[in-house]
């Protein structure tokens, strides 16, 4: 029971750092795959195989390698060298996403519960800091609430599509988009999820003793992310082509519903913008604690400082410039991870 609680747990975690708020609006879904048509359905099919495969492969080298930080993995995967420049460009990466979230946090504050920005920001970092502060065991904890919060919330979603005349679109909507940018949105989709979720995947890896613990826990992650992004892209394209103008989708699929599951949703939106900024500051905290000479918790400060000056351009000018960038980088990361060969993919 303790093994499979741990399954649970790695599985859980695992969801939840890659599911972000790109995914609790709808917007990912929307632009990944939904837009597509009823392809959709086999592109998602095969980015939930990467997740599986890739999820286990990521967490069974770190565990292999014994890997405190990405920093280990990188020099595992490209070389000492190579590596130096793989990391300070993931640094950077993880440094603008964890920034995108803290000024997605600020926007939820603003534009849903009408409340100051800077509240928003100020709520977050007191937040991150008393989780960050526990160190892998509370993102353990707020993950194993999170994911079954939204995997109730997308059932819910699902059944208020269910009896709509339009509910087959999943299955026969037609597109226009070319086959290429059809059947590489699930490896770029992939790549930019898997690439940032090392920053927790890799020092949960190499802390977890028990191998079997990691691959079903890799399993069950990429299984439970797989059904999210098939049970969204459903709800979604039921309302295809219309639900394409808006920028909360999944806020829309909801808007009959009345006041308490809109209020559910936001929680949503926050709770996955926030595992996804602890996620990412666990990982720059970690990476940067085998290079500087500060206690852990100093680190966390001032890594929650910084993110707190940047995000004061905003949301959206931040998204759009950075994830364009990350997008190209984390696809050749993908590749090399897939053409690695010296691991052992075995449970025990």
């Amino acid at each position: 029971m303790k093994a499979w609680g741990r399954i649970i747990q790695v599985g859980f975690t695992y969801a939840g750092t890659v599911v972000g708020a790109g995914f609790a609006t709808g917007q990912e879904i929307l632009q990944f795959f939904t837009r597509y048509g009823s392809a959709a359905t086999l592109s998602i099919s095969i980015a939930g195989v990467l997740f599986i495969w890739m999820g286990i492969k990521l967490m069974l080298l770190a565990h292999d390698l014994k890997a405190r930080s990405y920093e280990d993995m990188n020099a595992l995967l490209f070389g000492r060298r190579t590596g130096r420049w793989i990391n300070l460009f993931t640094l950077v990466t993880m440094l603008g996403v964890t920034t995108v979230m803290l000024a997605g946090a600020g926007s939820v504050f603003e534009e849903q519960f009408h409340l100051p920005y800077q509240w928003g920001l100020l709520f977050t970092l007191v937040l991150a800091y008393a989780v960050l502060y526990k160190g892998m065991k509370a993102i353990l904890i707020v993950n194993s609430i999170v994911v079954p919060l939204m995997l109730c919330f997308i059932g819910m979603v699902v059944w208020n599509t269910w009896s709509l005349p339009s509910s087959g679109n999943w299955l026969t909507f037609s597109t226009d988009y070319s086959l290429l940018q059809i059947w590489l949105s699930p490896m770029l989709y992939a790549a930019f999820n898997l690439s940032m979720a090392q920053g927790v995947l890799v020092p949960l890896g190499g802390q977890t003793e028990d191998r079997s613990v990691l691959y079903w826990g890799g399993i069950l992650g990429g299984l439970i992310i797989g059904i999210m992004l098939l049970a969204g892209h459903y709800a979604l394209s039921a309302r295809m082509p219309g639900i394409i103008q808006y920028d909360i989708p999944m806020g829309q699929l909801i808007s009959n519903l009345g006041w308490i599951w809109q209020l559910i949703f936001i929680g949503v939106i926050y709770s996955e913008i926030f595992t996804t900024f602890i996620a990412d500051m666990f990982g720059l905290t970690t990476q940067l604690e085998q290079h500087i000479q500060l206690s852990h918790t100093s680190i966390v400060l001032v890594l929650l400082l910084f993110t707190y000056i940047i995000s004061q351009f905003g949301f959206k000018s931040l998204l759009t410039t950075l994830y364009p960038l990350f997008g190209l980088f984390s696809l050749a990361w993908l590749v090399i991870l897939i053409g690695h060969r010296k691991h052992r993919f075995h449970t025990n």
